[in-house]
């Protein structure tokens, strides 16, 4: 092979990775600092250098791959919403009330578990008033609405009793988020460390077993 043919030589696929892998690296570590920023500080008091800290970058480093905190912020709530619109999805209507409830409950308490700091800012953004990620919710409205037809369905097939299908969607997100939100609370009254899977098992079944019951679910 000649100099000039190995000069136009594609580089080996390694060499051609490592810039994507790169890119990728550094947008991971931005994402996960803005959710840490952002759940202890909210968006107002979030700083692009506080979250170029927190990533390892320098400010100039952090704009080169975003325009603006606001647009951070905008990014991380639709990567929740896309996510919870999985979590609070229901199962074939078929399986019934048990099965499917019981289901949704272990969902969200296992995103409670794992991504507190992400629930937490979804739960801030609501508590004042959703003004950026109202305009997001338009598939997780229609979600809920037909989750909440189905559970009608039930009642009128005497699966459960007669009940208010939307306060009992409620109910079952205030119940799961409470491990979010509340999480140093649970350590602190069980005088434990962590929530280990044990005690995961344990909580998942003490709410079901609640819901089911106070829903009246046969």
């Amino acid at each position: 092979m000649s100099k000039t043919d190995a000069l136009h030589e594609s580089p080996p696929a390694q060499v051609t990775r490592r810039p994507s892998q790169r890119r990728s690296q550094t947008l991971a570590a931005i994402n996960q600092a803005a959710i840490e920023v952002f759940a202890a500080e909210g968006l107002s008091g979030a700083s692009t250098q506080a979250i170029a800290d927190k990533a390892g970058l320098s400010k100039a480093q952090l704009h080169y791959y975003i325009a603006g905190k606001e647009d951070l912020y905008r990014q991380v709530l639709q990567d929740i919403v896309d996510d919870w619109i999985g979590v609070f999805g229901f199962n074939d209507e078929a399986f019934g009330p048990r099965k499917v409830l019981g289901d949704l409950i272990q969902r969200k308490m296992v995103f409670s578990f794992e991504q507190p700091l992400r629930s937490r800012i979804f739960a801030a953004e609501m508590m004042r008033g959703a003004p950026v990620l109202r305009a997001m919710l338009g598939t997780s409205k229609r979600r809920t609405e037909q989750a909440a037809a189905v559970i009608q369905n039930w009642i009128n097939q005497g699966l459960m009793d007669p009940l208010d299908p939307l306060a009992l969607l409620f109910h079952i997100w205030a119940m799961t988020q409470f491990y979010a939100d509340h999480a140093d609370q649970v350590l602190y009254f069980r005088a434990i460390t962590h929530i280990d899977a044990d005690l995961r098992k344990h909580l998942i079944a003490e709410v079901s077993a609640f819901i089911f019951k106070g829903a009246g679910v046969k």
